[in-house]
């Protein structure tokens, strides 16, 4: 047994190895991608980028009813897309152990909402574990693999950004010889037809009842003893913002969300003065103490259902000494999410911005094309959502009598994780919306990303490479064209044309991700004598521009460092002033 400083996503591939698991899929989101990146290098198990997160968790499934232990990960908005399956699985129970790695993201660092996993859990009534550390977070997949194969369940391992990206010491070991299963070959425990799925629910209320035992006995409850004038019930990072803040008083920590060990709280709470429950988003436990009928003095009331929490934030709230911020550290610029010098995204919202048009989006780094200098996205709901709503804006539009034809942008990834469907719908439906795909042959937001459409799985090894174009017409899109983003004349002219015709379109976008393939030009100057300060190279809204103020006018200036010479900022240049230097 060996020592390393892992983060909570190293520790959990390592925990699956270690586990013996042999199937791993995933759709790649932050907080949860470390995990199959890591696991991707590893040649003696499939490891697999799946085109979206169902897909993933119907991969793992397969794996489970294979023999083997498998496991899919998604961060907490990937979960709403895995519930149909999630849902069924919980009746018809599993084979091999099937762990399900759900990474939710207090504080939308890079999510469209702040959802707990944790209800999945108790509506599909199956276990929810939650590891405090990098080392419970490798502990916890192993028992997470046990109590599946124990309870005939499908299990989430539930973790935050915190647990998921900060490092702590972690104790490796060998990967434990697991034995295999046959293939799962069972028609009433595994095909839901009515029938069948009314036998197994009755199993599955069995099975909740066995877990509530399980839970009240688990080592992964463990009360700790101290100071009994608060005590405080705690989950996950919860656990150390608490232990930070009160060092020495007596905690519940959780490690099992659900089902909760009443027994053990109620027991808990009877020898602490005041109760506080400590947890991030929801109150989750919070609400189900209260129901066993335990008085809880802190909090929801006390600790915010929104963001993080923090050890400052808690300590203040239970003291009662008034909250106060401290101010930003001074000479700190504060700047905005923006397009990498030379994305290709940036020369399309450049045109999008000067036709003024209405444009629903998606997930993905065009998703910034929402913030100035573009403002050039009016809508973003969820992964593939472009499309459909654009089709459905249109038809609102058209029976107001508007004539408006709405623009969808949306990425290669996002595009095939579920855009498709939304383009077939539009075309099958008679749509007259402009679908604008932005290919830059990865998954860029999240890092880098191989997906169906790079040609590459995900060790690098060679794949077949979809042609979104073929498939667009394929599905009966007319007029499906290639554009050159960085071609601004030619792209207006193009859009305009899209624009007016009637019916669907699809322009595809073909350009790499600049950092992920170094796609690398000779970096741009400006010439000081012709260059007038009117600022419309501004437009561009690339950070290696930037503007002297001088004189009457003033002068743009480039840091040649940061320019990757795409020259969308040439084309709006009234003086042509930006040159290659000599």
């Amino acid at each position: 047994m060996t020592k390393a400083i892992l983060s909570g996503n190293e520790a959990i591939a390592r925990g699956f190895l270690e586990a013996g698991g042999k199937v791993a899929a995933a759709y790649p989101g932050t907080p949860s991608t470390e995990v199959l990146e890591i696991l991707s290098r590893e040649k003696q198990i499939h490891a697999e980028w799946s085109t979206n997160e169902k897909v993933a968790l119907e991969v793992a499934i397969g794996g489970s009813l294979a023999g083997v232990r498998a496991l899919a990960c998604m961060k907490h908005v990937g979960v709403n897309v895995a519930a149909d399956p999630l849902m069924t699985i919980a009746y018809t129970g599993v084979n091999a152990g099937l762990v399900l790695m759900a990474a939710d993201d207090p504080g939308m660092f890079s999510s469209q909402n702040e959802q707990d996993t944790r209800h999945y859990a108790r509506m599909a009534k199956i276990p929810c574990i939650e590891p405090a550390d990098s080392g419970e977070a490798k502990a916890f997949v192993r028992a997470a693999f046990e109590l599946s194969e124990s309870y005939d369940t499908p299990v989430i391992l539930r973790t935050t950004t915190r647990v998921s990206h900060c490092k702590s010491v972690v104790e490796t070991a060998e990967p434990v010889a697991v034995k295999d299963r046959d293939l799962a070959n069972n028609v009433p425990k595994y095909v839901m037809l009515p029938a069948n799925a009314k036998k197994r629910h009755l199993l599955v209320e069995e099975r909740t009842s066995n877990l509530r035992d399980w839970a009240e006995a688990t080592e992964l409850n463990v009360v700790q003893q101290g100071t009994t004038d608060v005590g405080f019930i705690a989950n996950g990072v919860a656990y150390q913002y608490v232990r930070e803040a009160f060092p020495d008083a007596a905690v519940l920590k959780l490690g099992v969300t659900w089902p909760l060990p009443e027994k053990k709280i109620k027991a808990f709470a009877a020898t602490v003065k005041k109760l506080a429950i400590v947890e991030e988003l929801d109150g989750f436990v919070e609400e189900q103490v209260k129901a066993m009928g335990v008085t809880v003095h802190y909090g929801k009331a006390h600790f915010p259902p929104c963001g993080e929490l923090t050890s400052r934030l808690i300590h203040e709230s239970v003291t009662g000494k008034p909250l106060v911020c401290k101010a930003p550290v001074p000479g700190l610029i504060m700047r905005p999410p923006t397009f990498c010098p030379g994305c290709s995204h940036r020369g399309l919202y450049t045109v999008i911005a000067k036709l003024k048009l209405f444009v629903s989006g998606d997930i993905g780094c065009y998703t910034l094309g929402a913030l100035p200098p573009f403002s050039s996205m009016h809508t973003c709901i969820c992964m593939g959502a472009s499309i459909s709503a654009a089709h459905g804006m249109a038809r609102g539009l058209a029976l107001k009598g508007v004539t408006q034809k709405p623009v969808a942008v949306i990425g290669d990834s996002t595009f095939l994780h579920s855009g498709i469907t939304g383009l077939i719908d539009m075309v099958y439906n008679g749509g007259d919306a402009l679908v604008v795909i932005m290919n830059n042959d990865t998954t860029g937001m999240t890092g880098g990303q191989e997906h169906p459409g790079t040609g590459r799985r995900a060790g690098g090894a060679d794949a077949p490479k979809l042609s979104i174009e073929k498939l667009c017409q394929v599905i009966g899109a007319k007029r499906v064209r290639e554009i050159d983003a960085y071609n601004l004349k030619d792209l207006e002219k193009i859009m305009k044309e899209e624009l007016a015709a009637p019916g669907p379109s699809v322009l595809v976008s073909n350009q790499p991700c600049v950092l992920r393939y170094k796609v690398a030009k000779k970096a741009l100057g400006v010439d000081r004598k012709t260059c007038v300060g009117c600022k419309a190279c501004l437009k561009a809204g690339c950070i290696a521009l930037s503007f002297v103020a001088e004189g009457k006018t003033g002068y743009a200036e480039i840091d040649p460092l940061l320019c990757n010479g795409c020259g969308v900022c040439a084309q709006l240049c009234a003086t042509k002033s930006i040159v290659e230097p000599k």
